[in-house]
């Protein structure tokens, strides 16, 4: 092969893998919301968004999802069931740690923790 053809055949593959990996990210699998601006600002400073907020902005994220019919991230009811844990509506929370597991089988072991402390009773 001459030089100029090795360098054309560059020359094509660098556009066509550009286009191909463009078209693979531009696809998402999951609905995220404001989920992981959320989780960000309640980790970098807690208290700044009440409890109550994010569960109204979870709440209509998962909405929307749901209105798409696309699936929100792995992790999403977790958050949810601790802020309704957090508000102390616990069946709210457990019906959350529940679709959690059901959703995201790895999440299992977590998840039944979680529902085993719900399950205990208070002294």
């Amino acid at each position: 092969m001459e030089t100029h053809q090795v360098i054309m055949k560059q020359f094509l593959f660098l556009p066509l893998a550009v286009v191909f990996l463009a078209g693979c990210a531009s696809k998402q699998i999951y609905s995220w919301g404001h989920y992981e601006e959320l989780i960000y600002r309640d980790y970098a400073k807690p208290g700044a968004v009440s409890a109550e907020e994010q569960v109204a902005q979870l709440e209509a994220d998962f909405q929307k999802a749901k209105s798409k019919n696309k699936p929100v991230p792995p992790g999403f009811h977790a958050q949810l069931g601790t802020l309704y844990f957090q508000l102390g509506k616990l069946d709210q929370a457990r019906q959350e740690f529940e679709t959690e597991k059901a959703q995201f089988p790895e999440s299992a072991v977590f998840m039944d923790r979680l529902l085993a402390t719900l399950n205990k009773p208070k002294s």
